[in-house]
């Protein structure tokens, strides 16, 4: 009975990815930063849920891939929004957000802490290194729909980006 579980599980997971996710980051809308697989998977499918299979997201495991996604010379079109987790393996979210945004291409770019730190020393330096939002990731399913449909409706539907994308 577990192995039908297991199977089960993979399937939905590979068809979530398949769905959620482009192999190539071209035209990629959100770059999710995040290394807890759980909570990869209890994003994509709140996107799913959320947005019907119409947002791209990519995912990156580790704070070094990220910036290797987002900074390479290669990118030729950068993601509208990047949700970024704070502990992270390799390098840290913090760190992450100060390369971003000492890089000219990535300054602009919105960056959303989610995150389950409710340290006030980590929201005051995720503000002061420039992060557009700290949001507190909510532990059960209903409530962190609401939150990243929040989320998604306002950084991908309401606000509106700099001419020319994220890079000014």
């Amino acid at each position: 009975m577990s192995d039908n579980r297991s199977m089960e599980a993979m399937r939905m997971q590979n068809e979530e990815q398949v769905i959620a996710t482009t192999a190539d980051g071209e035209g990629v809308e959100i770059l999710l930063v995040e290394d807890n697989p759980s909570y990869v998977e209890l994003t994509l499918r709140a996107l799913r849920e959320i947005a019907k299979d119409s947002v791209r997201v990519d995912i990156a495991g580790d704070g070094e891939r990220a910036l290797a996604m987002l900074l390479s010379p290669t990118v030729h079109r950068l993601p509208r929004l990047v949700i970024l987790d704070l502990k992270l393996p390799k390098l840290g979210g913090l760190e992450v957000l100060r390369q971003l945004r000492a890089n000219a291409a990535t300054r602009y770019l919105p960056v959303v802490m989610l995150t389950s730190s409710r340290v006030p020393s980590d929201v005051a330096e995720s503000y002061r290194l420039g992060a557009n939002s700290f949001v507190v990731r909510p532990m059960n399913f209903p409530t962190y729909l609401r939150v990243l449909g929040d989320i998604i409706n306002y950084w991908l539907v309401t606000n509106e980006q700099p001419p020319g994308g994220a890079a000014q």
